[in-house]
């Protein structure tokens, strides 16, 4: 397992247990997370503090989440990870999703590395 692997592991570790600290513990400062849903940008956050307020805020969505790695394919600076996810949902959102309401999809992750630090992530489903 490369050191990259080690890191992105780590990263869905937190995130499915809900640990924020964990999650963000190798990204840069300046990070950049952009999510895209259906090929529309819909959120961009920029730095580690944003980052943070915007995960604790997602904490309240779900009463259980998992990303399951299901192919990760890496260079120097990119890695780009096919993720099964599962969640569910612990409130009622606008679109008509309700508590209770189980969500499960495919995704994909791509981390850009910079010095083994995450620069830039971008989710995309």
């Amino acid at each position: 397992m490369t050191n990259k692997e080690k890191i992105i592991q780590n990263y869905i570790e937190g995130y499915n247990q809900f640990d924020i600290d964990k999650m963000v513990a190798d990204f840069d400062e300046s990070i950049v997370f952009e999510n895209i849903q259906n090929g529309e940008t819909n959120l961009i956050l920029n730095g580690i503090k944003e980052f943070t307020a915007q995960a604790e805020k997602a904490k309240e969505y779900f009463s259980e989440r998992k990303q399951t790695i299901t192919s990760l394919i890496q260079d120097e600076i990119t890695a780009i990870v096919d993720i099964d996810y599962y969640a569910v949902l612990a409130i009622d959102f606008p679109n008509g999703l309700k508590a209770g309401q189980v969500l499960n999809m495919k995704g994909k992750s791509i981390f850009q590395f910079l010095d083994d630090k995450i620069i830039k992530l971008t989710d995309v489903s």
